[in-house]
């Protein structure tokens, strides 16, 4: 919670409720006496013109918040850190779906650059306005390869990929590859996708010859550059569905 340039008139302490209403409801619907909120930061003296951090230990999947302020006071930003619960039961009605999309559960686990932009921007909706809207790296000079792992959704088969450089017109990835492995099965890393040279500022879709069954995901960039956004497309497998459909239900009980 940053209250940047309010110095003199930031709250003296926030405190920050949460809930869980299916569907999209109306603020006359969110405020109605039977939705309970839960008190996920209680009221907590903040600083001014500062960036404030609070550790929320609640374990459960939420769909909307209520920031307090107390009295009263400037808020700059209000950014929410977590992982995406998408219902199960929404998903399987997809058919297929973007396995790797944040929207649909899908997550960033590491990577080897993280200098000018975030990695999760690979895995955003919709496509990337600027340079620093996708995954924007630097430079190498070990020799080496840039590279990001990803966890899907859940195990899904992937039959097509989509590789997107917009707005990198100079500074553009030289060639992909990507891998796949099966965690479930304790399988190694597959090659889905081998070498393939990339142009700037240009929409890449890709069909591999065969489903691959697979819960994670690795990019690597050779040697560095830029790519805006990774599309992974197919559908859930049985086992997904259910591994999904426990989390959920763990969450959201």
């Amino acid at each position: 919670m940053d209250t940047a340039h309010f110095r003199g008139n930031y709250p003296q302490a926030v405190s920050v409720e949460a809930t869980a209403v299916e569907g999209s409801p109306s603020p006359e619907r969110l405020l109605a006496d039977d939705v309970k909120w839960e008190q996920i930061v209680p009221p907590t003296p903040v600083r001014g013109h500062a960036a404030n951090g609070f550790t929320v230990t609640a374990e459960r999947r939420f769909t909307h918040l209520r920031l307090k302020q107390h009295p009263d006071g400037g808020i700059a930003r209000l950014r929410v850190y977590g992982e995406a619960v998408p219902d199960p039961s929404w998903l399987e009605l997809l058919g297929t779906l973007d396995l790797a999309g944040v929207l649909n559960g899908g997550a960033i686990e590491d990577a080897s650059d993280r200098f000018y932009s975030p990695p999760l921007n690979l895995i955003l909706p919709d496509r990337s306005r600027k340079m620093d809207d996708g995954w924007e790296n630097r430079r190498r000079r070990d020799g080496g390869n840039d590279w990001v792992r990803l966890r899907l959704a859940a195990q899904g088969e992937i039959r097509a990929v989509e590789i997107d450089t917009a707005n990198y017109k100079g500074n553009a990835a030289g060639w992909i590859a990507l891998h796949a492995r099966d965690e479930t099965t304790g399988g190694e890393w597959t090659e889905i996708l081998p070498r393939t040279p990339l142009q700037p500022d240009t929409l890449y879709r890709f069909t591999l010859p065969a489903p691959a069954t697979a819960t994670h995901l690795r990019l690597d960039v050779l040697p560095d550059g830029g790519v805006a956004r990774l599309r992974v497309h197919g559908s859930l497998t049985a086992a997904g569905r259910d591994a999904l459909a426990a989390r959920f239900a763990r969450l959201t009980g």
